[in-house]
Order: C-alpha cells, then structure tokens, then sequence
C-alpha cells in the first residue's frame, strides 16, 4: 500500500472513527469534548504515522486551539481503549503512537543506536498467528512484534544519531 493511499484511507474512514469513538465514550459514559475529536481529526488526517503526545500537543496548539497536555494524554488513553490508536516503546524515554484503524498490520526493526525504525509486513507472520489461533484454540485480535538490533550500515546510523531527531520511520514497501 504506497503512502498516498495509505493517507487516503485514513481520511476516508475519518467518520466512521469518530463513529466508534462517540459510541465508546456513550458506553464508558464519557464526555463527547471537541477537544477530543479535534485530538481525534489531528491523528487521522496527519500524514504522520508515529507521533509522540508532545508532538500531538505541539500541532494542535500551533492551529490556535488551547489545550492541555493532560487532555492529549487522557485522549490518548481512551483512543487506545477503544482500538484506534496504538503505543508503542520503541526503547526511547517516550512513548509512540499510530493510528489502529483501517491500517496494514505490520511489525517493527528498531536500531537500538540511532533510533531508525523500520515498519515491514511479512506474510508467514500473518500464517504463524493464524497457526497458533489453530493450535491453542484461541482468537488472536492484535499482535505486536519489535525486533531490536543495530544497523548494519554504521555511517548512515552514526550520522542519523549526530541528526538527533527523535523517531525516524522507514517503510519497507
């Protein structure tokens, strides 16, 4: 799925999120803020994938609208709750987030050095889950799989490491 459509996708099911969103927060019998389906319209209509709740916070006040960071995390929590947002510990002090919905299940390399994590989707991990539901008699919803290491290109990590951004994601396609 090439980042274009990848993109469209996630604004193409923008009302059905919010849809599943205003139903969970009925039955948590939550309040149904503008704040937090503004947090919500931010996540899905970003280009971004992985997002920290700082970086969250930061875009949404650079539009003008007042905020809290307590808001964005409290947000991020109930998001999660209900499936359509993922966090990830990719080894970093801080935590990372994607979206949940309507996304391509993949699995993460993550360069214990210079921070690179590189988004893949292998087949045989799909039929390995489908295995053991069969095996164990169980109903897999959702798995994760981050395989920690060091690249092997080490002036390409080196100077991604000199770079000093905090999350740099690389989709294998």
């Amino acid at each position: 799925m090439s980042s274009a459509s990848s993109t469209e996708l996630y604004h193409d099911s923008l009302p059905l999120v919010k849809e599943i969103f205003k139903s969970y927060l009925r039955e948590k019998n939550q309040r149904q803020t503008p704040e937090r389906f503004l947090i919500l319209d931010e996540i899905y209509r970003s280009d971004s994938g992985h997002f920290d709740a700082d970086d969250l916070y930061f875009r949404i006040k650079e539009s003008g609208t007042r905020l809290s960071r307590a808001t964005v995390y409290n947000t991020l929590e109930l998001l999660m709750d209900c499936g359509l947002v993922q966090k990830h510990q990719f080894g970093q002090n801080q935590a990372h987030y994607e979206r949940a919905y309507a996304y391509q299940q993949h699995d993460h390399l993550i360069c214990k050095e210079c921070g690179l994590v590189i988004e893949f989707c292998d087949p045989r991990i799909f039929e390995i889950q489908r295995m053991m539901e069969s095996l164990h008699n169980f109903d897999i919803s959702e798995h994760s799989l981050h395989l920690k290491g060091r690249c092997n290109d080490r002036d390409a990590c080196q100077k991604r490491q000199e770079q000093g951004a905090s999350l740099k994601v690389r989709r294998d396609e």
